[in-house]
């Protein structure tokens, strides 16, 4: 076929037209672009339930709600119902079904608003809950907060237990190695206990004849008190003869009449002591019997108690270089000497970072939600795995040469001319990497937002993607 001269005008080629079924395409099309937008930018939730708890436990809007430990949902508010009980309405992304069931918990007990909502949803099987439904007590669980349990105690007894803590620490107060050394001995202590008090009880008969002879012994005693008086001043007498001959010796022996004094008065004493500790004598016989097996069970633990005080003892003093908390305790005032200097330093460039911080801060939503949004960047998935649809814009390597139509090199200094001013380096405002929002919110500059930290002469709040 013969090719037509350059000049003659051609004929143009059949249109083929827009079909039915091409218009119905592109139509179909359109609305997954649309629902795809919608999910994307509008959507927030999906059905929405409202759960009644005994009290709010500390929830405050926005707070997640998970299911298996996954985020699905947030708290849209908090009410109070005419009988005084919380309602908790929640937004989630999943229809629930009859059987769900639901708990706050706490990510720690000391915490203050780190609460989140546990569901734990009902079978498939079951009917669907309709959007709005109310979860009633019956299938919700109030969680105990740490101060409840304390504050069913009486006043008396939580000052009690305050006053018990802070008396320990007063008590271990600059003395951690002298406790610690006095743990050493414990065990063995109570190991000569465990032996003393076996061998006290093997033979009761002994015991007892001892105790009554030692009753005998001090009535004895007593009744020949003036005696013993008289004899005693005659050696006071005697000593201090002595103590003329040694002043030192003669102060300490004339301490020695009152308190044979004083031991009269006691044995006197003593011999009703004795009259009754004969009952305690016979009501320990038979406690004793179960004593004997109690301390043979008790002596295999405090065995084993044995390597447990001897590993805290070598917390304190370890043979090595700077391996127990004593040489740890030496080398402080070093770190104290040389944080003195390094502290003013850190101070100086901490106060020179917080207008970096403070600029920073309000673009904080923006990177945790580029975070949060990786996932759905590999949304798509083929043979091979998930992977990524990536492509280069503004590039504007190379230039097509009309008369030869031959791409060519464009320099890297006229690369960027064709965009003209809007080539320049910008700074978007926090919130600017979507397009605005109809409420406002975002760009997030001061105004119209105070207290933003960000001003429209630190960014450009016109700088937002197109697009409606």
């Amino acid at each position: 076929m013969a090719a037509k001269p350059l000049g003659e005008e051609r004929t143009p080629a059949k249109s083929q037209g827009t079909t039915p079924v091409r218009a119905a395409a592109l139509a179909a099309l359109a609305l997954v672009v649309l629902a795809l937008l919608y999910l994307l930018f509008f959507a927030n939730g999906g059905y929405t339930y409202k759960l009644v708890f005994q009290n709010a436990s500390q929830l405050v809007t926005d707070n997640q709600v998970l299911i298996g430990g996954h985020p699905v949902g947030s708290v849209e508010s908090i009410d109070l119902t005419e009988d005084n009980l919380a309602e908790i309405e929640i937004s989630v992304d999943q229809q629930l079904h009859e059987g769900t069931t639901a708990i706050v918990r706490a990510t720690s007990l000391s915490g203050v608003a780190n609460h989140y909502v546990s569901i734990s949803p009902g079978p498939n099987s079951n009917p669907e809950l309709e959007d709005g439904a109310t979860l009633d007590l019956s299938a919700n669980t109030t969680p105990v907060d740490l101060d409840q349990f304390i504050n069913m105690f009486p006043n008396p007894v939580r000052r009690a237990l305050g006053e018990f803590v802070r008396g320990n620490a007063t008590i271990y107060t600059g003395v951690g190695p002298e406790a610690n050394a006095t743990y050493k001995y414990f065990a063995p202590g109570l190991n000569r206990a465990t032996a003393f008090a076996r061998e006290l009880n093997a033979d009761q008969r002994v015991l007892e004849r001892f105790v009554v002879n030692s009753s005998k012994f001090y009535t004895a005693v007593n009744q020949r008190g003036e005696e013993l008086s008289s004899a005693f001043s005659n050696a006071n007498t005697a000593l201090s003869a002595i103590a003329s001959q040694n002043e030192a010796f003669g102060r300490t022996l004339e301490l020695l009449p009152p308190v044979f004094r004083q031991s009269n008065t006691t044995f006197v004493n003593l011999r009703a002591a004795l009259d009754d500790l004969d009952p305690l004598v016979e009501t320990a016989k038979p406690a004793t019997k179960d004593l004997a097996p109690f301390l043979r069970g008790l002596r295999p633990v405090l065995s084993r108690a044995v390597p447990v005080f001897r590993n805290l003892r070598l917390t304190v003093d370890r043979r090595g270089f700077a391996n127990d908390s004593a040489e740890l305790l030496a080398v402080l005032p070093d770190v104290q000497q040389r944080a003195s200097k390094a502290f003013p330093h850190a101070e100086d460039a901490i106060e020179a970072f917080l207008p970096n911080l403070n600029f920073f801060r309000a673009y904080t939503p923006d990177l945790f939600n580029a975070f949060g949004k990786v996932g759905q960047v590999t949304g798509y998935y083929d043979g091979n795995g998930n992977f990524a649809r990536l492509q280069f814009a503004n590039l504007n390597i190379f230039n097509r040469n009309p008369a030869s139509g031959v791409l060519e090199p464009i320099p890297p200094t006229e690369q960027f001319d064709v965009f003209g001013d809007s080539a320049a380096v910008q700074t978007r405002c926090p919130g600017a990497a979507s397009q605005p929002p109809p409420d406002g919110s975002s760009p997030f500059t001061d105004p119209p937002i105070a207290g933003a930290g960000i001003t429209p002469s630190d960014c450009d709040p016109s700088d937002v993607p197109p697009g409606p």
